[in-house]
C-alpha cells in the first residue's frame, strides 16, 4: 500500500439541502451555496444526489428532466467550479439510451471546470416499497475514482451504502475518501441505518467518508464527514448547512498501521 503521507490533505465541505421539480431554481441554489461553503476555503464541496432535479413521485418519470453531460447543469456546475477555484460532486439524471429511464449519475468537477468523472449509480432503491428502477436505468458495475487535491475519492450514492463490496471495490482502486452524495428517505429507523453504515463504510474500510445528504419532509439529512476510526468529525443536523473538515494523509497512515484489515482480508470483490 502506498505511502498515505506523500501528500498534503484535502478540505472537504459537505452541504445538505434540498432540491425542487425546477432546474433553473436548482442551479441557482447550486450557484448560492457553493459561493457560501468556499468562505472556508475548501478543495472540495459535495452537493446531495439529485441536487439536479429532485425524484418523481412514485409512478411518475424524471426521463423529460434528464439532461447530458454537456447540458445546462453541467455547464453550470463547472462554471460555479471556474468561479471558485473549488472541486464540486453533484447528483443529476443523465440521459441514456432509454428516454423513459436516464441514469442517476454523480458529477465530479475539477477546480479548473474540467469534468474528472462520472459515476452512474449501480444499486437502485427497489426496497422500502420504492422502485427506483422504474424511473431509472442502473451504470456499469464499475468502481468511479477521481483524483482532487493530490487525493483519491471514490464515488457513491445513497442505496449504495447498503453494499459494501462497492466501497471495497473502490478503496482496491485507491480511494481514501469515499464521497456519498444521497437522499436518503425518512422512515421508521432509516436514520439510524444511514448513520450506521456511513461509520461501518469509514471503519471497516479505514478511510473517511463524506456524506451530503437532502433533507426537508422526504429526506432525512444528517450530512457529514466520518474519520478512519468511525469518528463523526463534522456534521449537520436536519436543517440547511454545511460543515468542512480536512482530511488528514496522517490520520489514514495511521489508523491503517494500526489496524491493517485491508491487508489482513482474505476475500476479493467480484462482481456479479
Amino acid at each position: 500500500m502506498a505511502d498515505l503521507r506523500h501528500h498534503g490533505g484535502v478540505k472537504i465541505a459537505v452541504v445538505q439541502t434540498a432540491s425542487s421539480h425546477d432546474k433553473a431554481a436548482n442551479r441557482e441554489k447550486v450557484a448560492a451555496l457553493v459561493a457560501e461553503a468556499v468562505r472556508d476555503k475548501p478543495d472540495l464541496v459535495v452537493l446531495p444526489e439529485a441536487m439536479m432535479a429532485d425524484f418523481a413521485t412514485e409512478g411518475g418519470s424524471v426521463g423529460d428532466l434528464a439532461e447530458s453531460l454537456d447540458g445546462e447543469f453541467v455547464s453550470a456546475l463547472r462554471k460555479v467550479a471556474l468561479e471558485h477555484g473549488t472541486a464540486i460532486v453533484a447528483g443529476m439524471f443523465e440521459r441514456s439510451c432509454d428516454e423513459a429511464r436516464p441514469y442517476n449519475t454523480l458529477l465530479a468537477v475539477g477546480a479548473d471546470g474540467d469534468l474528472l468523472g462520472a459515476y452512474r449509480k449501480i444499486h437502485l432503491y427497489d426496497a422500502f416499497g420504492y422502485r427506483e428502477s422504474d424511473q431509472l436505468t442502473p451504470g456499469d458495475v464499475a468502481p468511479v475514482v477521481v483524483g482532487i487535491a493530490g487525493r483519491k475519492l471514490g464515488l457513491m450514492t445513497c442505496y449504495d451504502l447498503r453494499f459494501p463490496e462497492l466501497s471495497r471495490a473502490l478503496v482496491d482502486a485507491g480511494a481514501e475518501v469515499l464521497v456519498v452524495p444521497a437522499a436518503w428517505v425518512r422512515g421508521p429507523l432509516k436514520e439510524h441505518h444511514w448513520t450506521t453504515l456511513l461509520t461501518a463504510r469509514a471503519i471497516e474500510n479505514t478511510c473517511y467518508v463524506a456524506a451530503a445528504a437532502q433533507n426537508g419532509k422526504k429526506y432525512c439529512g444528517l450530512s457529514q464527514v466520518i474519520d478512519p476510526q468511525g469518528v463523526a468529525v463534522a456534521a449537520v443536523g436536519e436543517a440547511d448547512g454545511f460543515v468542512q473538515a480536512e482530511i488528514s494523509p496522517d490520520r489514514l497512515a495511521d489508523t491503517r498501521t494500526r489496524n491493517p484489515s485491508l491487508k489482513n482480508r482474505r476475500f476479493t470483490v467480484a462482481p456479479r
